[in-house]
């Protein structure tokens, strides 16, 4: 698939509407002339709202007695986890995460974040859905910009012939920012597609030429729209199915409506759906008995619906076509409070599933000191945006120039993605880079040697709740042994975080100021 077949089947409506009005006849009888190839791709970003507890949900085993010193009231015995392998387990609520990744249909990049991390939730999201730096505000989603580069007079003549279903659906009451354009959003907000309401949109009176003839002008134009996709939305997802049965959860039913518009024929080839209640302060289990509480209950819930889910598209023959995604604003902290919750951290797993992910683990498991400070986040180790480059560049076709372009920097090409004909022929190999850091604990200075390939590395120096103090260099290097001193001088004691990155290869170390 390239470019210009990336999103090509519809556009989206700019406001949280839910909308049904008829379609003119020229443009309904159209909508089942116009089909997409049948290996059109599609996305399913899963939002888990609140900041995950990734080393709740995939418990790095060989860190496990460390673990025991600093979240004891959280941990659960180990002969109950769900073992995988590079001595991991998922949490035992988990089972259906854990059967697709049995079943080879699952992925896991350990330790995804960002530099600079920002803890709060409402920046943390901006910095997520806008693939920003986290010291630039962007108001675009990274999907929406990709949008504007082939729909730039959106929403102004959408639907149309070649273009009747949605560029993206949001299931919920608000449309996602992470489609947010320019000038208008770039997807639409469905909470039931088989019960859509039509709104009344008003005469056509002539507007006044001044500010507010725009807004209105832009909500008539939005109303119109919501009121004709909305058609388009119900035929096709009455016409689609589901084949096995769902949890009776409000998650797992935003999942199965996906599926019944999918296979209905509905072209739109990016869905949000969203699961709240990771903000987990207090209460994330119950005293006493681990295996119990708030986040078992999210972990079932992700976990039963989400297999639920590939078990339909299995069935009905779509697995092909579909790659979910989760993302969360950031992780928690190593150490647990006293109200049985764990506070806003810093890096989490993030998993993509489906029959074409590079099954199996990216990334080192979780250092756990055997002193943790308060503040104490999981390390960065991949960033977020070098995931959503290579979706967009293996999943939808995009020409790495072109991934730069939308996104706004540079990203790196990571083995996430295989088979199922993936558009991009590259294969990285993951180099061991034979890191060594000395002294450990040091007064002032330290010394780290490492051994790479020939390409672009980078060596940073963070602090502990992920604020980035410093880039030591970011450059191309000769493949080869290498050695650098490190300085803290600047910096008060306490534990800091060395990232190094060459290309694929990711290494992320404690160091520790005496």
């Amino acid at each position: 698939m390239n470019r210009r077949n990336f999103l090509r089947t519809g556009a989206a409506l700019s406001l949280p509407l839910i909308a049904n009005h008829p379609l003119s006849a020229h443009l309904t009888q159209s909508l089942r002339a116009f089909m997409a190839p049948e290996d059109d791709r599609v996305l399913v970003l899963v939002q888990l709202n609140g900041g995950n507890d990734g080393l709740s949900t995939l418990v790095p085993l060989d860190q496990f007695d460390r673990l025991m010193q600093v979240r004891q009231n959280l941990m659960i015995p180990q002969n109950q986890l769900l073992d995988i392998d590079n001595n991991l387990a998922f949490h035992p609520s988990a089972t259906g995460m854990h059967q697709l990744y049995q079943d080879g249909k699952m992925a896991a990049v350990q330790g995804v974040s960002y530099p600079d991390q920002n803890r709060s939730h409402f920046r943390s999201t901006d910095i997520w859905t806008s693939a920003s730096a986290a010291t630039e505000v962007v108001t675009s989603g990274w999907l929406g910009r990709n949008y504007e580069a082939d729909y730039p007079t959106f929403p102004a003549g959408y639907p149309n012939e070649e273009h009747p279903h949605p560029f993206a659906i949001a299931l919920g009451n608000q449309v996602s920012q992470t489609c947010q354009g320019i000038g208008a959003n770039y997807s639409m907000a469905i909470n039931n597609p088989f019960n859509l309401l039509a709104l009344a949109g008003g005469d056509d009176t002539p507007l006044p030429q001044d500010p507010y003839g725009d807004e209105l002008g832009f909500l008539r134009i939005s109303i119109a729209q919501a009121n004709a996709y909305g058609e388009a939305v119900q035929e096709l997802a009455e016409a689609g199915q589901s084949l096995v049965d769902y949890p009776d959860t409000r998650f797992a039913a935003q999942l199965k409506n996906v599926a019944y518009m999918i296979s209905g024929g509905l072209r739109t080839n990016v869905y949000i759906v969203n699961l709240g209640g990771f903000d987990t302060h207090a209460n994330q289990a119950v005293a006493g008995q681990t295996t119990t509480g708030e986040y078992a209950n999210l972990m079932q819930t992700l976990g039963d619906a989400l297999a639920a889910f590939q078990r339909d598209l299995e069935a009905q023959g779509l697995e092909k076509r579909v790659l979910s995604m989760t993302f969360s604003e950031f992780g928690r902290r190593i150490r647990s409070n006293e109200s049985l919750g764990t506070d806003h951290g810093t890096a989490a797993p993030l998993f993509l599933m489906g029959s074409c992910v590079n099954a199996g683990i990216l990334g080192e498991n979780a250092e756990i000191g055997t002193e943790v400070a308060a503040n104490e986040g999981v390390a960065l180790q991949y960033d977020f945006r070098d995931i959503y480059g290579t979706v967009f560049e293996d999943w939808f076709g995009l020409e790495p120039e072109q991934v730069r372009t939308v996104l706004g920097h540079d990203y790196v090409h990571l083995p996430i993605l295989q088979g199922c004909d993936s558009t991009s022929a590259r294969e990285e190999a993951i180099k061991d880079l034979q890191v060594k850091l000395w002294p450990n604990p040091t007064a002032n200075r330290a010394r780290i040697n490492f051994d790479v390939d020939a390409g672009r590395t980078e060596l940073t120096i963070s602090d502990v709740s992920g604020r980035l103090l410093q880039t030591v260099f970011s450059r191309s290097l000769p493949a080869g042994s290498h050695q650098f001193e490190l300085d803290l001088t600047p910096y008060p004691p306490g534990v800091y975080l060395v990232r190094l990155q060459a290309g694929v290869a990711v290494a992320s170390r404690r160091l520790v100021k005496g």
